[in-house]
């Protein structure tokens, strides 16, 4: 799998993840902790709501105030988002889960399958 040297990816497809990759914030019972983020997301048109997750690096100030997992709130410079954290990594990473309105921009328009099409 490749790396994407990016901070924000917008997707072209509508089956295509959209997500961020860079520094962000977690605020957990009042501690701001920095931290790096590889967040995904996607519409999930069943529900009408768009979930979204990705992985936390590891960090020991956020695993000594978790203790395993917990909710927080993650803050990217692109927006805030409610997040469950949990199931920890081999590599000491947090996943880091929600639904709704994510802390990334995403696509607010569907794209034109074919805007040749006219």
């Amino acid at each position: 799998m490749t790396k994407l040297p990016m901070t924000s990816v917008q997707s072209s497809h509508e089956h295509d993840d959209e997500g961020y990759a860079g520094p962000a914030t977690v605020i957990v019972g009042g501690h701001e902790i920095q931290v790096s983020v590889q967040l995904k997301g996607y519409f999930q048109p069943l529900d009408g709501r768009y979930t979204w997750y990705g992985r936390i690096a590891r960090n020991d100030e956020l695993t000594a105030l978790l203790r395993g997992a917990g909710d927080a709130v993650l803050v990217t410079p692109q927006g805030r988002a409610a997040a469950r954290l949990s199931n920890i990594d081999s590599w000491g990473r947090y996943q880091a889960r929600g639904r709704s309105t994510p802390p990334f921009a995403v696509a607010t328009a569907i794209p034109d399958p074919d805007p040749t099409a006219r």
